[in-house]
């Protein structure tokens, strides 16, 4: 291996060390399963704006977004970006705080737990429901991360791919399984500081080596639709591509998606001060609009780079892997530049890290407290819960390994688990907490409608195309939403006994807030 090669991996090796160091300083405490899953509620406004944006990127912001930017041109990226970046604000504006003061009011630690207790679901069913819902589109969402190490790894190292993804899958499982939430969340912390320095340093080098902005300008503006947000470029016939208002609008619904987040409403949860949600939102949405612009940036630097002669072509197929080129090329410049390389390098583990360790904790949880200790009412004591708890990160942990074990799209992985947890929890959660008419019976049918048709109209609908073809996450959440509506609406009467009870805790939960 060249010299180059062995100091980009001696920078990643020392990143990787750090995090299970990490989650071996963290290890200690966690002395109940609220520590490992929700770090006792006393996370600052800082670590919690910065490890809830940084778990929700993932390795899609230094490679999918990118990948698609440099494919096809602005349309989908910008519309996307947008979509997510104002989804962003909402979340923390009006979320946020409601659900810090209502969860702790009803004591709950899960997102499961939570709608359990909202509407007195003594039977557990929502619980089950919301458990099964997580562990279904997690397992894809974190084998998406292990997918994105593995990629990464294969390509620059010439390991088989198979080989470097189970390593990168083991250090996130070792350091998740340690050290919890708490370690999950100062990794993130740490991890959104390292990815922000690849950005800058990737953008800044790739302006440089295409032979300055006008060259980069000038070679976008040569692909027709490539620099417009409403026609985007066609790789496969050359020519531009109109976007139509329904499709602009079902991309920006990827917006949707932050309301039926667990492991970024879990740290809406867990931050010790509501008060402080004010910074932690300003810190955040400034962070997710800049980091995403930066991304879409590499995208169209990465063209003319190409143009330019300074790295490979690249097919729509291996775009995503843009940003890891662009670093191999920094790295070959010496020894100073090959370390800088392994910390963008590093960068790309700090963005796949970050949601891999929050999803596999959100997952375990549904495991432990939703379907163990809640649903099925097994009782045991605090020490056997947390290796149980551990044992179900591992589980969890080794599916996904199971699933990654071939090489994927990150975006398109990502895109499906993000539809399923916006349309089956993003209905649910919003009436949750502003509608104090809507049900158990509302919400159980809401949450499985809304699931439901993310793979009836991924599958079923957007395949016979037109003006159906658009994200699946738009029509099923707008499904799920009038299904818990009507069917709230419906059984007022039958649950007018408990609503009672259900309305006061409403009230008092939001006279909290104010």
């Amino acid at each position: 291996m060249d010299t180059q090669y062995i100091l980009m991996l001696v920078a990643m090796g020392v990143y990787l060390v750090g995090m299970i160091v990490l989650g071996i300083l963290f290890s200690g405490k966690n002395r109940s399963t609220s520590d490992f899953y929700l770090g006792g509620r006393r996370l600052g406004p800082l670590v919690t704006a910065m490890s809830a944006e940084a778990s929700d990127m993932s390795s899609w912001l230094l490679l999918g977004l990118p990948g698609v930017a440099l494919a096809t041109g602005l349309p989908e990226a910008f519309w996307t970006a947008l979509g997510l970046g104002v989804g962003t604000y909402i979340n923390w504006l009006v979320v946020a705080k409601r659900i810090r003061r209502y969860s702790q009011k009803l004591g709950a630690v899960t997102i499961p737990d939570f709608f359990a207790r909202r509407y007195h679901d003594n039977a557990h069913v929502l619980s089950l429901i919301a458990a099964l819902v997580i562990i279904v589109f997690f397992v894809p969402y974190v084998a998406s991360g292990f997918n994105a190490c593995g990629t990464l790894f294969s390509s620059l190292f010439n390991i088989d791919y198979f080989t470097a993804m189970l390593i990168s899958a083991l250090v996130i499982l070792a350091y998740t399984s340690l050290g919890g939430f708490l370690a999950a969340s100062t990794s993130d912390l740490i991890q959104s500081i390292v990815m922000t320095c690849a950005l800058v340093i990737v953008v800044a080098f790739g302006i440089h080596s295409a032979g300055g902005w006008s060259n980069v300008v000038e070679n976008a503006s040569s692909l027709p639709g490539y620099l417009s947000v409403t026609q985007g470029y066609d790789p496969a016939t050359g020519t531009a591509a109109s976007y139509t208002p329904l499709v602009i609008a079902s991309t920006l619904a990827w917006g949707l998606g932050y309301f039926g987040m667990p492991h970024i409403l879990l740290r809406f949860m867990a931050i010790k001060d509501s008060k402080k949600l004010t910074l932690s939102r300003r810190v955040a949405t400034i962070w997710v609009f800049i980091a995403m612009s930066v991304a879409i940036l590499i995208g169209v630097v990465g063209l003319g780079m190409i143009k330019a002669g300074a790295i490979a072509p690249l097919d729509s197929g291996d775009s995503q892997r843009v940003i890891i080129k662009i670093a191999e090329l920094l790295g070959s410049n010496g020894v100073l530049p090959a370390l800088v390389a392994g910390v963008i390098l590093s960068g790309i583990l700090a963005a796949t890290m970050s949601t891999a360790d929050s999803q596999l904790l959100a997952a375990a949880s549904s495991i432990t407290q939703d379907l163990l200790h809640d649903t099925f009412k097994v009782k045991i004591s605090d020490k056997a819960a947390m290796i149980i708890a551990r044992a179900a990160v591992l589980l969890i942990g080794a599916v996904a390994i199971f699933a990654a074990r071939e090489e994927g799209s990150v975006f398109k992985i990502v895109s499906f688990a993000w539809a399923g947890f916006g349309a089956a929890f993003g209905p649910t959660m919003i009436l949750a907490l502003f509608w104090k008419k809507s049900t158990k019976a509302g919400a159980v049918v809401g949450m499985l409608v809304g699931g439901i048709m993310v793979f009836v109209w991924k599958y079923c609908i957007a395949p016979i195309g037109g003006i159906l073809n658009i994200y699946e996450l738009l029509p099923a959440f707008l499904c799920g939403i009038i299904a818990n509506v009507i069917v709230s609406l419906a059984t007022q009467k039958a649950s007018q006994k408990s609503m009672k009870e259900i309305e006061k805790e409403y009230d008092e939960a939001v006279a909290a807030q104010e």
